[in-house]
């Protein structure tokens, strides 16, 4: 089953961020190589694909998990929670319907 992982960053965060981009992709793209992501990515700040610094709000991650469980136990393993950025997380199922 899909699960949705929707993180909100702490305000002020963005340089933490941007250290542990690397680690937090390397994550995603196993996933991704393991066929098991929909799909991921940055809400930017502002209406913009590159918000410069103003920076991102959060995260999106719909991927496959065999549980909600291990969906969990993966999100509380990214980067960006040891790095400080993110300040909620919630795990929750997803029913893909469209496209």
């Amino acid at each position: 089953m899909f699960y949705a992982i929707i993180s909100e960053d702490k305000p002020g965060t963005l340089e933490q961020r941007l250290s542990a981009r690397p680690e937090h992709l390397a994550r995603l793209v196993a996933l991704r190589d393991e066929g098991r992501l929909l799909v991921a990515g940055p809400h930017p700040a502002i209406d913009s694909e590159d918000p410069g610094p103003a920076g991102f709000t959060g995260s999106l991650v719909i991927a496959e998990f065999t549980s909600l469980e291990q969906a969990q136990s993966w999100a509380d393993k990214d980067p960006y929670i040891n790095a400080g950025v993110y300040q909620q997380v919630v795990v929750k199922p997803y029913k893909k319907v469209l496209p």
